[in-house]
């Protein structure tokens, strides 16, 4: 990641409260600290010079963008993360894929693991991946790519990017998984749309949303 040149301008807050933190990460930010004072410069510092007490609940990859939900106090920290932890709470993407999809929905239940030889890539592994499973459902087809929606049942690590190449159709702008002048977009064509959660307070489920720039 030598060529690590994160955006200057800062996040969007989506909503505060005495709990929460929700922000519209943007592509190319860290969402944490990297090894190395190169890649010191991340949302999580960003948020913790502006905002006191604010801390991590997940992550986004670097070049993914869209809503992210931080703790505002160690309480709602331990309330989220047991949401994310027992998948009590649901996220919404939207992707730009390669080529044209076939049929309009469907479900990817492939496990996946870490490809230790080529980190920090995933690979689908049937005997030792942990269980993975990606929902989705077409929008609009373009000439040589395809808009879906995304909907991961599970949050293993570049999930949606590995189960979208399994599909044939990795994402645009992929400099992992994609291969050829698909991997040359200006971004990685991947948007977190929507999370919906219970509010740490009174457990009421509540929706943020970012508006999609791809």
């Amino acid at each position: 990641m030598d060529d690590y040149d994160p955006p200057s301008e800062p996040p969007v807050i989506l909503h505060q409260d005495a709990d929460l933190l929700l922000v519209d990460k943007p592509s190319g930010l860290l969402s944490v600290p990297g090894k190395g004072a190169h890649l010191a410069d991340c949302l999580l510092a960003r948020l913790e010079a502006a905002f006191s007490g604010v801390l991590l609940v997940h992550r986004l990859d670097r070049d993914t963008s869209g809503v992210m939900v931080f703790a505002m106090n160690r309480r709602a920290q331990r309330h989220l993360g047991m949401q994310f932890e027992r998948r009590h709470c649901s996220k919404s993407y939207i992707a730009r894929v390669v080529g044209c999809v076939a049929g309009e929905e469907g479900v990817i239940d492939l496990p996946l693991i870490a490809d230790w030889p080529n980190r920090p890539k995933q690979m689908v592994d049937f005997e030792r991946g942990k269980a993975a499973r990606t929902g989705w459902k077409v929008l609009e087809r373009e000439a040589a790519a395809t808009r879906m929606r995304l909907l991961p049942e599970t949050g293993r690590s570049h999930q949606l990017r590995v189960h979208m190449r399994e599909l044939g159709h990795p994402i645009l702008g992929d400099p992992l998984y994609a291969e050829g002048a698909a991997r040359h977009a200006e971004r990685l064509m991947l948007h977190a749309e929507a999370l919906t959660l219970r509010h740490p307070d009174g457990g009421k489920h509540v929706t943020f949303r970012a508006k999609c720039p791809i």
